[in-house]
C-alpha cells in the first residue's frame, strides 16, 4: 500500500508538472550561418532555414503586409530602409559564425522553416537586438515564449524613437 501512494504521488507530482514544462524553450543547437535571406531569415548549416521566432521585420519590397506598419504611422520608405538595415546588420552579426538556437512552440512555420531564437557568440539574442534597434517589431500573431520581453523591447525603442519609429 505504501509503495502505491508513492506511486501514486510521484505520478501526479510528474503531472502537475507537465504544462510548466511545455512553456519552456526547447533543446538548443548549434550551426554556421551560411546566408542571410533578410532581416528575419538565415541559412545556417544543419539546421536549414531558420525563421527568427517572435519577431516581423518588413520587407525588401511593398507588400500586403506593410498596412500593420503604415496604420503605425511607418512610410513605406521607411519599412524598406528597415529591411535593409536589418538585413545588413544580420549579414554583419552572424553570417559566417557559430550561432545558438534554441526552439519554442511550434518547431517549425506553416512553410518548414524552424523557428528559432538566434544567439549570437557572445550571448546576445539577435531577435531582441532586431526589435531593441527598431528594425523589427513583434509578430503579435501567436503567442511564444519571450513575448512579453519582446513588447516591452519594443516599447522602449519607440520611446527612444530607434529605427522604424524614428520621427
Amino acid at each position: 500500500m505504501r509503495t502505491f501512494r508513492l506511486l501514486l504521488c510521484l505520478s501526479l507530482g510528474l503531472l502537475l508538472a507537465l504544462p510548466a514544462r511545455a512553456s519552456e524553450p526547447m533543446a538548443a543547437l548549434q550551426g554556421m550561418v551560411k546566408w542571410v535571406y533578410d532581416g528575419d531569415t538565415l541559412e545556417i548549416e544543419g539546421a536549414g532555414t531558420v525563421r527568427l521566432i517572435g519577431i516581423d521585420v518588413p520587407e525588401k519590397e511593398a507588400s500586403r503586409r506593410d498596412r500593420y506598419l503604415a496604420d503605425q504611422g511607418i512610410s513605406p520608405a521607411r519599412q524598406r530602409r528597415a529591411s535593409l538595415a536589418a538585413r545588413e546588420f544580420n549579414i554583419e552579426q552572424v553570417k559566417g559564425r557559430q550561432v545558438r538556437l534554441v526552439l519554442d512552440e511550434p518547431p517549425r512555420d506553416k512553410y518548414g522553416r524552424l523557428l528559432a531564437y538566434v544567439y549570437l557568440p557572445d550571448g546576445r539574442l539577435l531577435n531582441r537586438l532586431l526589435v531593441e534597434q527598431g528594425m523589427a517589431v513583434v509578430y503579435r500573431r501567436f503567442s511564444f515564449n519571450m513575448k512579453e520581453d519582446f513588447l516591452a523591447a519594443e516599447a522602449k525603442a519607440r520611446r527612444n524613437g530607434a529605427g522604424l519609429w524614428a520621427q
